[in-house]
């Protein structure tokens, strides 16, 4: 066939020169032009290959009369333009009444202006919908729906959607129906526009079939994805409703993550966000563009990036770095809620980046009679999970008393929980605020509450009340109640991890006895001892089960004897990788808190941290060690 449709355009050509040897060069091109149509026109190269009389000779007028030049694209007519310029819906509808013949495209096209025109007023869209008009105009779309282009037919199916037509609506079906027929044969550019601006209408209207069949046509043909823009948008936009497409498109995003500018890097790291994917071969791509390319990240990107780091809990110190850095020239533009939103970001990561932090708490206090409530208790307990106190904490903390003195009582309960923790934390709780928290209406919603969110609320109870028994000693009440210290029965334990595992065997080779020491220590303050011993005044290692324990849940006591003169109780307390700040020995606000109490509590503390743990290479060292660490603990509580 192919040599077929050759012969007859050259055949053609060689008739056009016979007839016009000598004419001039405009008339030559015109029948070049002519005969360049011909072979583009499917039916004429048709018609013209199986027609016995294309070969006798004829002139070329002969066969140009004979055969029919069709183009897919018609000409450009006057209701084109009108449907181009119509500035309102009623210009549109009007079309159809004044002596204008739709034809194939064109109604389809006024169907498409019309959404865009509607756009902004969606309370227009319901009349438009019952108007006799757009429903004859919707009919004459139905009628030519097989003759619509590829593209048109997928902004005519996303017009729909827009203009809000019922699921039920005949015409809607119809549009669906021809786009899954006509699925294979669209361009990729198709499917990803489809799926950019349709995926979720017909995720919420119930297109399952057409959404399925939209995803495995992507799924199949995600190698035709060839520029950034397109492959942003479907990990946007369809990414989260395919889990294979998912994969497809993470790989593809290492493929191309060198074209990526700063927005396209913030849009999949807000994709990945959104989706809790913590894909680490792309975030440590991403990572290693932000760090190494120079160009600069406005305060929008710089928020974003912050955000998808911390709620993915990826690490990477130079980007953190580079993000403070950039950030902190904004510090004075931004926001109130954006300071809470980036302060909540970085607290996440337990990146303490002292200069931003100090401008983040400057910035409050030069907005201290506009800053919301809930943006203030935002910024305090990104303070308190880092524990850090600003260098003007006095005023600080003043105006955070000032603007909660009246608006507490008002705040959600959990949240008036974690925000009196928070001050619990920086130490900065008073007593108005404790009695506040502690009294029974407020406390006993939590007693009974299994949740994860009820837990670890009533947690943050205990540490409050904790803090109020033990370092408020003017504090009167109230206080939980007895019954509430009690733990009760043990949940599903944490995986032992391998510093706790070896500390505990040191020490039960250590103590000689299995009397001698309690191990995994549930206390009455909500915090667990890794392990706990007594010691008399020479030393020596006392049997705990003889002697009162009032730091128990619930305590011990009846006939047990007091302790000896001289005699100390030591608690061993393990600080893992993650209980520290990052890229430091700082504990994190709740660790600082929990020492704190144990030290309140009359315990001497015996600090194992991983850092000196790895360090040691034997058990006869690890054994060393431990007996050398509670041998500082006595000396420096005696020379006090």
């Amino acid at each position: 066939m192919a040599a077929r449709l050759v012969k007859r355009c050259a055949c053609l050509l060689r008739e056009a020169a016979h007839l016009a040897p000598a004419g001039p060069l405009a008339s030559r091109l015109s029948l070049a032009s002519v005969a360049h149509k011909t072979l583009t026109s499917h039916k004429t190269l048709t018609s013209s290959a199986t027609s016995p009389s294309s070969h006798l000779p004829a002139s070329l007028s002969q066969h140009l009369e004979k055969e029919q030049v069709i183009t897919p694209y018609p000409e450009r007519q006057e209701v084109d333009e009108l449907i181009e310029k119509a500035a309102g819906p009623e210009e549109l509808l009007e079309l159809l009444g004044g002596g204008h013949c739709l034809q194939q495209n064109q109604a389809a096209l006024a169907v498409i202006r019309l959404s865009r025109l509607l756009s902004e007023k969606p309370e227009d869209k319901a009349s438009l919908v019952q108007d006799p008009r757009f429903r004859q105009l919707l009919q004459l779309v139905n009628s030519q729906i097989t003759v619509v282009w590829h593209g048109t037919l997928v902004k005519l199916l996303r017009s729909l959607y827009t203009l809000a037509l019922p699921a039920t609506s005949k015409e809607l079906l119809s549009v669906e129906q021809e786009v899954r027929w006509r699925m294979r044969r669209l361009k990729f550019k198709h499917l990803a526009f489809l799926a950019e601006s349709s995926a979720a209408y017909m995720q919420e209207r119930g297109s399952q079939e057409l959404l399925a069949e939209l995803l495995l046509n992507l799924e199949r043909r995600w190698v035709e994805i060839e520029d950034s823009r397109t492959l942003v948008a479907l990990l946007t936009k369809a990414g989260s409703l395919s889990e294979s497409l998912m994969n497809h498109l993470e790989d593809k995003c290492l493929d191309l993550v060198e074209q990526f500018g700063p927005d396209e890097l913030q849009r999949v790291l807000a994709a990945l966000a959104a989706q809790n994917r913590r894909s680490v071969p792309l975030l440590r791509a991403i990572s290693y563009h932000l760090v190494q390319k120079p160009f600069p990240l406005t305060k929008g990107v710089l928020l974003d990036l912050a955000y998808a780091y911390g709620k993915l809990g990826f690490h990477q110190t130079q980007v953190f770095q580079r993000l403070a850095t950039d950030l902190l020239p904004h510090v004075p533009s931004l926001t109130s809620g954006e300071v809470a939103r980036c302060a909540k970001s970085f607290a996440f990561l337990k990146w303490l980046n002292l200069p931003l932090f100090e401008a983040f708490a400057q910035h409050v206090l030069s907005r201290a009679q506009s800053v919301a409530v809930s943006d203030l208790c935002n910024v305090l307990l990104a303070f308190a999970r880092l524990n850090f106190r600003p260098e003007q904490e006095d005023s600080f903390f003043n105006l955070v008393h000032e603007k909660l003195g009246s608006q507490l009582a008002d705040l959600d309960p959990a949240l008036q929980v974690d925000v009196l923790w928070a001050l619990c934390v920086l130490q900065q709780a008073r007593a108005s605020e404790l009695q506040a928290v502690l009294r029974p209406e407020l406390h006993t919603q939590f007693l009974g509450d299994r949740s994860p969110r009820g837990q670890s609320t009533f947690q943050k109870l205990l540490h409050i009340n904790a803090s109020a028994r033990l370092e408020h000693p003017e504090y009167t009440g109230p206080l939980l109640p007895a019954s509430a210290l009690d733990p009760g029965p043990p949940g599903p334990e944490r995986k032992v991890t391998t510093l706790q595992k070896e500390l505990q065997g040191i020490l039960k080779g250590l103590l000689g006895g299995p009397d001698r020491g309690r191990f995994s220590v549930a206390t009455q303050y909500g915090w667990v001892l890794d392990a706990e011993v007594l010691l008399d005044a020479e030393g020596q290692f006392l049997p705990l089960r003889d002697f009162v324990a009032p730091h128990l849940a619930p305590p011990s006591g009846g006939q047990l004897l007091p302790l000896p003169p001289k005699a100390k109780r030591l608690a061993f307390l393990r600080w893992e990788f993650p209980h520290f700040t990052s890229r430091s020995k700082e504990l994190l606000g709740r660790f600082a808190l929990a020492r704190r109490h144990v030290l309140a509590a009359g315990f001497l503390v015996v600090d194992v941290p991983y850092y000196e743990w790895l360090e040691l290479r034997s058990e006869w060292q690890k054994a060393a060690y431990l007996k050398d660490k509670m041998r500082k603990s006595v000396a420096e509580e005696l020379a006090k």
